[in-house]
């Protein structure tokens, strides 16, 4: 995927040398045995485990099986869950069996594969290690973990098993994501040399209001306290605690960030940050954040910028690398996306990346810019705006479920991992840092060394 003597690989085969360590490709899913059926377990049945079930079950592949699922919150999600579980189980002969305690599901469930990890990021540490301990394969949500402790724990465990541990950065399995990394940007490298990157997830108001929940369903004092929340407040709106999950920054941001490395494939050499308890005043977590990465690149220095913010939903949410030659825009909403040659590049040079299918043309043709001619010495712009084309690539199926399958398929040894522990501890690093940078209101750098474990 990157260069051979890029400083990932390079540092990471030199840690695997020095530290007499050897990752075989067993580790990202390439000499897994074959298997006809796969047994499941959903670990986390809120809003996003619920969300990755639904993604499996729309797939209709009766190979994937639910046997269990495991909730502290009996009275809604787990009730909700198993009972989908079983009613979609009926078809195939399978029953999804509640559990509050994951440990006894663990102990219990001696027929699974697989679990699927969807709790609050605080907990995917322990139950990552725990199931990888148990010899079962894992897929575990993004954040990796809140601390980077925790992700170095899991990071371990996995290859101490020799089980796959998928990170859910869903973007990495997306085939439109995958095009414009394999064809355009290292194919025909229709941005030219990128030298800006611009970035954000913004939520409005409404979306971002604390959770309730429903009167009488209450979880009792006593396991709130020993899963670690203080209420029903907290337990419904984990990710705003620090101590619990990171804030927006790590709950959205993380998911675009990743892109940034994936597609400069290198690490970023700094950040600085500005962000604060501007608006929520009841939470911890900061609800805006302004981040500035610096990479460093073959081609030269890259400044990336990315913004999350909760209270305007403003262009919602997106990417775009900018070159000297085009820009890709690009966004997992749903047919979101352009690439857009600059006015000065002739445009047979991008003919035959159309005709091999790479972009298409869109309608109608770029607007000629009226300029003034005797302002030309002080507005320095082209005489014509960028010229759009189209990523000939869609998706049409729940955005999690190209990732889930990629993960199934690398415990069938058909595939591998598009997002091992790996790339999840790098993003993990790269992320968390921001919290920091804002805290110290300073520009952070990263050493090498932290993004392996």
């Amino acid at each position: 995927m990157f260069e051979d003597m890029s400083r990932r690989n390079f540092i990471k085969t030199s840690a695997a040398i020095g530290a007499g360590i050897y990752v075989s490709g067993k580790a990202l899913g390439a000499d897994a045995p074959q298997k006809d059926v796969i047994n499941v377990a959903l670990l986390g049945a809120g809003a996003q485990g619920q969300v990755l079930m639904s993604a499996i079950l729309k797939k209709k592949d009766p190979s994937i099986r639910f046997l269990a699922v495991c909730d502290i919150w009996e009275k809604v999600n787990l009730r909700r869950v198993s009972r989908q579980m079983q009613s979609y189980g009926k078809k195939f002969g399978f029953k999804g069996t509640p559990y509050t305690d994951y440990k006894e599901m663990l102990d219990t469930e001696t027929d699974l594969d697989a679990v699927i990890v969807a709790t609050p990021d605080f907990w995917h540490a322990e139950h990552t290690v725990a199931c990888l301990q148990k010899g079962l394969h894992v897929y575990c949500e993004k954040e990796m973990s809140n601390t980077i402790e925790g992700a170095r724990k899991m990071l371990q465990a996995q290859k101490a098993s020799g089980k796959l541990l998928q990170i859910g950065h869903q973007r990495r399995s997306n085939p439109r994501y995958q095009h414009c990394y394999d064809k355009l940007i290292q194919g025909a490298g229709l941005l030219g040399r990128i030298t800006t990157i611009n970035g954000q997830w913004n939520r409005s108001k409404a979306s971002c209001e604390d959770l309730g929940w429903p009167e009488g369903t209450d979880i009792d004092q006593e396991t709130l306290t020993k899963y670690g929340f203080k209420d029903m407040s907290q337990f419904r709106n984990w990710r705003w605690y620090i101590g619990l999950g990171g804030g927006p920054i790590v709950d959205l941001g993380s998911h675009q960030i990743d892109i940034y490395s994936w597609f400069l494939g290198t690490y970023p050499k700094s950040v600085i940050a500005s962000g604060g308890v501007d608006y929520w005043k009841g939470h911890e977590w900061y609800d805006t954040v302004m981040a500035i990465y610096e990479y460093e690149t073959n081609a030269g220095t890259v400044r990336a910028f990315y913004q999350t913010g909760t209270t305007n939903s403003a262009n919602g949410y997106f990417e775009s690398f900018m070159g000297d030659q085009g820009t890709l825009l690009i966004s997992e909403s749903a047919g979101r996306g352009s690439v857009y040659r600059e006015g000065w590049v002739d445009e047979a040079a991008w003919d035959q990346w159309v005709e091999k299918g790479y972009i298409t043309k869109a309608e109608g043709k770029p607007a000629k810019k009226d300029v003034d001619n005797e302002a030309v010495l002080d507005v320095r712009e082209g005489s014509y705006a960028p010229a759009e084309y189209k990523i000939p690539v869609t998706m049409n199926v729940p955005y999690h479920q190209p990732h889930l399958v990629n993960f199934f398929n690398s415990i069938r040894g058909t595939e591998k991992l598009n997002c091992p522990a790996e790339i999840g501890y790098e993003t993990a690093v790269t992320v968390l840092k921001v919290n920091e940078a804002v805290a110290q209101a300073k520009r952070l750098d990263f050493k090498p060394e932290e993004f392996y474990a």
